[in-house]
């Protein structure tokens, strides 16, 4: 989770007056916790669904809404036009198609309200931006700046001086030996041109979403900003851009539009800081609540949430919800602002007046019902993911890949490519990181197996390996029977098959009540080999979903 920072001094400058003590109980009530204090600030953390708390200022205009200092709308107006524009050309919007800006103007910054701004500028990265590859945000000094700018690509070996640093570098190296290059290079990587923001002097503002220029980086001495946000989605851009908007204006800055001119002829101006509306019924917020509030005090609640709101015909109310609270999508998040207003300290819990009693999910019952049996034949669970490398699930197990493989999109680590069609392929590898303990080593998992025919299918399995020197077919098939006929009362048949990772003549199909819930065989000496296994394995797998009775 995220965590803002928030010192002391400027608590004080945000709530004068204030006792500390009465600030720092109220913070929890906006949804957020404090993490601790020490030297000299608090650690905030709050839930990426609010990003407009990824900075000090985000949250003192949410505290002094429950402190009831300045509730509604916040104030924000834009200063007229910044006469600032951004051409696009063509060749970008190919790779990272938009780009929305503003300038701001006549403020302050200290040191502290730089930390601010770059910490705010990274979590909305990594949060709405999707660790960049959906966004990526820009501040520039804007005095550094001869417009218009140009939003265009590049080459490989176009180089500019990178922020932080004092020579040329090429896009190569950047991305290669750079750090934020090792990070990041892979949102860019897929063309053979690079994303480049340059002034009408030709100077490089910004290698999106990597890097910005060493010419344009801010300082105590900034007193006007160009902020850009680069997206592979207009309405992300925009949601960025609004939280940045708000945030600066609360900074003391003069928010201004700038100009974007498309290759195409369509032109835009941004930010766009309209607000949003909403309707819902006061029925509706008090049954969620169960409270019994009236038109005139939800509005009140709605107020100290800061956003704002009228009653139409019927109880209705319209609700105003300022740009920057990307996170309220419907009228179930409207609820949940009126309980912050009204105070969920002030909620009160209700034994529900029912004579009805829960009792545990069967389907849990019964998955209990197998751990203890497979326990008690003297085998080890073990519990794996159920996303699994493509490599160990296909190509190692010797199993041919075909079209219904369910991937992962955007997959962060190669170790979890796709979703599992079967539990042995990772109870094998188990057994191969444990290669150097004792044997006999005897492993089971019960786990969700995903297959695609018409539609995506969910399955609770039951894998079983058993490695020893002596481990063979009779062994695996008495451990399937002993299991079902204790647990479900149920006898098997078998049936000889043909199974890609089982030896042909030492495995079959398990048979109950005339259909086939599993297999069970001897491991494939190959198979044993990829996974350097210097012992014999048997393996059987059971569809529970099969098996198991219907409550």
């Amino acid at each position: 989770m995220p965590v803002v920072a928030f010192t002391f001094d400027r608590l004080n400058k945000f709530f004068p007056g204030k006792k500390l003590d009465d600030i720092l109980k109220i913070v929890p009530f906006i949804g957020v916790d404090i993490e601790g204090v020490d030297k000299g600030a608090v650690r905030i953390e709050y839930n990426p669904n609010r990003p407009d708390f990824a900075s000090d200022y985000g949250i003192a205009r949410a505290v002094k809404g429950l402190l009831g200092t300045e509730t509604g709308i916040p104030e924000f107006k834009l200063s007229g036009r910044s006469g600032c524009a951004i051409k696009i050309d063509m060749s970008a919007r190919q790779i990272r198609p938009y780009i929305v800006s503003l300038v701001a103007r006549n403020g302050k910054l200290d040191d502290e309200t730089i930390k601010q701004l770059i910490a705010m500028q990274e979590d909305l990265q990594n949060v709405i931006g999707r660790r960049r590859l959906k966004a990526s945000i820009g501040i520039h000094n804007l005095d550094a700046i001869k417009f218009p700018v140009t939003y265009t690509t590049v080459q490989e070996d176009f180089s500019f001086i990178p922020l932080g640093d004092s020579d040329n570098h090429t896009i190569r190296h950047i991305l290669k030996e750079f750090d934020v290059g090792k990070q990041y290079g892979y949102i860019v990587q897929k063309s053979n041109a690079y994303p480049i923001i340059q002034d009408d002097e030709n100077n490089v503002l910004s290698f999106p979403p990597i890097v910005n220029s060493n010419l344009t980086r801010i300082g105590t001495a900034t007193k006007n900003l160009f902020v850009e946000v680069t997206a592979n989605n207009l309405e992300v851009a925009e949601d960025v851009l609004s939280v940045m908007a708000m945030a600066l204006y609360d900074a003391g800055f003069e928010i201004q539009t700038v100009s974007t001119h498309n290759s195409d002829g369509r032109n835009k101006e941004t930010p766009k800081m309209d607000p949003s509306y909403i309707k819902v019924e006061k029925s509706y917020i008090n049954r969620i609540l169960g409270l019994n509030l009236k038109v005139t005090d939800i509005l009140k609640c709605l107020k100290k949430s800061r956003l704002d709101g009228k009653v139409m015909s019927g109880n209705n109310i319209k609700c105003t919800i300022p740009r920057y609270r990307t996170d309220i999508i419907d009228s179930t998040d409207l609820v949940e602002e009126v309980a912050v207003g009204y105070g969920i300290y002030n909620l009160r819990a209700m034994m529900p007046s029912s004579d009805l009693s829960g009792k545990r999910n069967y389907l849990s019952v019964c998955l209990d019902i197998v751990r203890e049996a497979m326990t008690g034949l003297g085998m080890i669970e073990v519990v794996n993911f159920n996303l699994v490398s493509r490599k160990i699930h296909y190509q190692l197990m010797g199993i041919p890949e075909h079209d219904n493989i369910l991937t992962a999109e955007k997959t962060k680590s190669i170790e979890h490519e796709v979703l599992r069609e079967s539990l042995i392929p990772s109870l094998i590898q188990t057994l191969s990181h444990n290669i150097h303990e004792e044997y006999p080593q005897k492993l089971f998992e019960v786990g969700k197996v995903f297959q695609r025919v018409d539609r995506i299918n969910e399955y609770w399995n039951l894998g079983v390996v058993v490695a020893h020197s002596k481990a063979n077919y009779t062994e695996g098939k008495s451990i399937v029977q002993t299991f079902l006929n204790t647990s479900f009362g149920k006898e098997i048949v078998t049936k000889s098959n043909v199974n890609a990772i089982l030896v042909q003549g030492r495995s079959s199909d398990i048979i109950v009540d005339g259909q086939s819930v599993g297999y069970i065989g001897e491991i494939r000496p190959m198979v044993s080999d990829n996974f350097k296994l210097r012992v014999p394995v048997v393996a059987a797998e059971l569809n529970l979903s099969q098996i198991m009775p219907v409550s």
